[in-house]
């Protein structure tokens, strides 16, 4: 009996791994090799696996995305081209971020004039701050890259994680995806290494995501890299682009 339960774990163990490694849809392969994409978007791509993990990420036209901390706009310019006419994202700079680092609003602000990026809207607000109501339950896919650990540093002025996984957990729709990528802190470490290093305890993410109500629901490891020690600050250039990263898949329960 028992063997025949470990076959059957197994099998659902495959099954899941199996799900999780299905190739990019036409619509991502087509918004990956858009030849409009700027030249330093693309010079990332080798190190940032972009088919594969909005793949993962499950993202699809129509869909309404938010892209959480956007930066140069990497991901918004990917995502607005999967989504389409009929899609919608949400370049999203929390308050705290515009003037801390360079012009990031101005940033999200042009792409929404960008040819073939109309469908993109650059907000900011308060981290913790309430957006309107009529936003409740509208998200299919709530994205942060790289930007997770950032949440808990200084310059966002004590701002109340579980508070922001909160509302993001109002914004997300039953069974749409909160999905976080960051680099990796040793195990055990927590939020001990967030300002010195940029990194974060994989763990100590997930326990927080989870303690908002959603449900993990799998990982791509593309991005992981053994050789990392977890020790240098994510900036030194021997292992800038090379480090230790996770992709978390989260989900909101249907009920």
């Amino acid at each position: 009996m028992k063997s025949a339960l470990f076959a059957v774990a197994a099998a659902a163990t495959l099954l899941s791994a199996i799900a999780m490694a299905q190739p990019p849809s036409s619509a991502i392969t087509t918004a990956v090799a858009d030849k409009t994409r700027p030249e330093k978007d693309t010079e990332q791509d080798a190190s940032r696996h972009p088919a594969e993990l909005i793949a993962f990420a499950k993202v699809k036209p129509g869909d309404k995305v938010v892209d959480a901390v956007p930066g140069g706009g990497y991901w918004t310019r990917i995502f607005s081209t999967v989504v389409g006419p009929k899609g919608k994202v949400h370049a999203y700079v929390p308050a705290e971020v515009v003037g801390f680092k360079s012009h990031p609003l101005d940033i999200a602000k042009a792409i929404t004039n960008e040819p073939g990026h109309s469908n993109v809207e650059a907000t900011s607000r308060p981290l913790t701050e309430q957006p309107p109501a009529s936003t409740d339950n509208t998200i299919d896919i709530f994205w942060t890259f790289e930007n997770y650990h950032d949440l808990h540093n200084s310059f966002m002025n004590g701002a109340d994680v579980g508070a922001f996984n909160a509302i993001v957990f109002k914004l997300v729709k039953p069974g749409g995806y909160y999905l976080v990528s960051d680099h990796a802190a040793a195990a055990g470490s927590g939020l001990k290494n967030t300002e010195d290093l940029h990194r974060i305890d994989p763990a100590a993410v997930k326990a927080e995501v989870e303690k908002a109500g959603f449900v993990f629901d799998g990982e791509i490891k593309i991005l992981a890299n053994p050789s990392d020690d977890h020790t240098l600050k994510v900036f030194d250039p021997s292992i800038r682009g090379k480090t230790d990263r996770f992709v978390f898949r989260f989900k909101k329960p249907l009920q």
